[in-house]
């Protein structure tokens, strides 16, 4: 192979700095190879990224630790900053009919008022044997709506979930996994000090401590990160990959692992056979508009609360504030939707407005004037829509070109979103080198 000596040694192109990829980057020139990372932004991190919220550093998009997520754990030990690792007992709870309950442990599924006794019971139990599932492939042909209306009830779908679907996947809502919602549901659900308490944890000085850690050992390791360096093209001769073409310079490679999102793999890599490129273009995404809140007061003693309420147009809010201690209230807004719906082109005041009025319809006792700071992100690729027998759809990690890994989020299915699975599939793609 072009490039590579007796060792082995490989020179290797990761595109894209977000958390796959910086552990993709780091594993690589850990292994010895050459590794160039190339990444649009102007800082690596990707969702994990920190900004300057008023003095404030914290995550453009909010991230929380659950205990099941060894492949995190295992990387601050391997950097030397597992002693970063921070626990604390959360709660979440559901505003409905005008009230805010309490939700996720026996004693809050017994007393919430708008459910009858056996459907408690029948939720209740769905929700324990999804904690124990060691796998979901059973349910893998159905939709989320179909398992919780067979195992909970239609009422419990109907007052508990759906709106919280059709306000993140709109016009998808009927079609999301069921495997992914039930994933979803262990790993917080086995997130537990015990039955009645929750825990979650974040890395002491936010992610951003995670994603330091990582530039500075793949600097250390010999890697060469290019912020700024947008990806233009995966090139490719007689069936291999021969380099990346990224922010006007060509970076030879030997294989080259790319973590874009997968919309955009068909215009990168149009090398690829037309059937694989069909295979990414049809893998649906929603985006999201992400809105902070610094304020004087809290919101809710309440990490997470779900909301479905017919006149508040967002899913839930996250007070982050009540995981990762801060100086003053901190609260995440998510608004999810495909961007062809018609709020997707609101500008950010138009968002800030109606938000913080949802924020003051949970907790009047907040005014205008607790209102500190405000900022707004987007990501127009923020969330794959995982439809059943999802896996199938998925396209191979290894392509049809020689050398050439793709994976981006979707590739976690069942899994969500989250660090500690970039951080295994990262790590597994630089291994297969």
């Amino acid at each position: 192979m072009a490039g590579q000596g007796e060792t082995g040694k490989m020179r290797v192109v990761v595109i894209g700095a977000g958390a796959m990829g910086l552990a993709a980057a780091w594993q690589a020139a850990r292994l010895g190879h050459s590794v160039d990372l190339v990444e649009a932004d102007s800082q690596a991190g990707g969702m994990a990224a920190h900004f300057d919220f008023s003095g404030l550093s914290i995550e453009r998009f909010y991230h929380f630790v659950c205990k099941s997520d060894a492949p995190t754990f295992e990387l601050m030990r391997e950097l030397g900053i597992g002693d970063r690792m921070r626990w604390r007992d959360t709660s979440m709870a559901y505003r409905i009919g005008g009230s805010l309950h309490k939700w996720g442990d026996p004693i809050s599924l017994l007393t919430f008022p708008h459910l009858g006794l056996i459907d408690k019971f029948r939720t209740g139990l769905q929700m324990f044997l999804a904690t124990r599932a060691r796998n979901f492939r059973k349910i893998e042909p159905l939709t989320s709506r179909q398992w919780i209306e067979a195992g909970s009830g239609k009422t419990v779908y109907n007052k508990l979930w759906k709106r919280l679907q059709e306000l993140k996947f709109y016009e998808y809502a009927d079609h999301v996994s069921a495997s992914w919602i039930a994933t979803r549901v262990r790993r917080i659900g086995t997130s537990r000090k015990n039955i009645f308490r929750e825990q979650l944890g974040y890395i002491d000085g936010g992610s951003q401590t995670l994603v330091d850690a990582l530039v500075d050992g793949f600097a250390a390791a010999g890697g060469r990160l290019h912020l700024g360096t947008p990806a233009q093209e995966v090139l490719v001769t007689d069936g291999r990959v021969t380099g990346v073409r990224a922010g006007g310079r060509e970076f030879p490679a030997d294989a080259v692992i790319c973590t874009v999102p997968t919309p955009l793999i068909s215009r990168l890599v149009p090398a690829l056979p037309d059937a694989d490129k069909a295979r990414y273009d049809a893998i649906k995404n929603i985006g999201v508009v992400c809105l902070l809140f610094k304020l004087k007061k809290s919101v809710t003693p309440h990490f997470w609360v779900n909301i479905v309420e017919p006149e508040i147009e967002i899913p839930g809010i996250i007070e982050f504030s009540n995981l990762r201690p801060t100086p003053q209230t901190v609260v995440y807004v998510p608004y999810y939707m495909p961007v062809t719906q018609p709020k997707w082109a609101w500008d950010d005041d138009a968002f800030i407005r109606e938000a913080f009025g949802y924020i003051r319809k949970i907790n009047p006792a907040i005014t205008d004037d607790d209102l500190l700071d405000a900022k707004v992100g987007r990501l127009r690729h923020a969330q794959p829509v995982c439809e059943p027998n999802f896996y199938e759809k998925i396209p191979p990690v290894r392509t049809a070109i020689a050398g050439l890994q793709i994976a981006d989020t979707c590739y976690y299915y069942p899994e969500d979103r989250g660090i500690a699975e970039s951080v295994r599939l990262g790590r597994r793609m630089a291994r297969d080198l």
